[in-house]
C-alpha cells in the first residue's frame, strides 16, 4: 500500500509539473501574440506591454503553484530531515517570488 502512494504521488507530482510547464509555454506565446497584435495592428506600446506582462505575470504565478504543489508531493510520504529543509526553502522562495509578482500584477493593474 505504501508503495502504491509513493507511485501515486510520484505521478501527481509529475503531472502538476507538466502542467506548470505547459502554463509557462502558453502564458509566454499568448503574451507575445498579445503584445504583437496590440503594437503591430493598434500602436499601443505601453498598453501593449502592460497587458502582456500581467498575462504573463500570471500565468507564471499559478505555474508557481503547481511548482510547490509538485514539490510537496515529492516530499509527502517518508521524508527525511533534508528532503523537509530542502522543501522549506524552495518552497519559501517560490512563495516569495509569487507574493512579489502578486504584487507587481496588483499596483500594474492599478494604474
Amino acid at each position: 500500500m505504501h508503495e502504491l502512494l509513493k507511485n501515486v504521488a510520484h505521478y501527481a507530482a509529475m503531472l502538476a509539473e507538466g502542467i506548470a510547464v505547459i502554463l509557462i509555454i502558453v502564458g509566454i506565446i499568448g503574451s507575445l501574440i498579445m503584445y504583437a497584435r496590440k503594437t503591430c495592428f493598434l500602436r499601443a506600446d505601453h498598453q501593449a506591454m502592460r497587458q502582456s506582462r500581467n498575462h504573463l505575470g500570471h500565468s507564471l504565478s499559478l505555474a508557481l503553484e503547481f511548482l510547490i504543489s509538485a514539490d510537496i508531493l515529492r516530499t509527502a510520504l517518508s521524508p527525511t530531515w533534508q528532503d523537509i529543509g530542502l522543501l522549506a526553502a524552495i518552497i519559501g522562495i517560490r512563495t516569495v517570488l509569487n507574493f512579489f509578482l502578486s504584487h507587481e500584477l496588483k499596483q500594474d493593474t492599478s494604474e
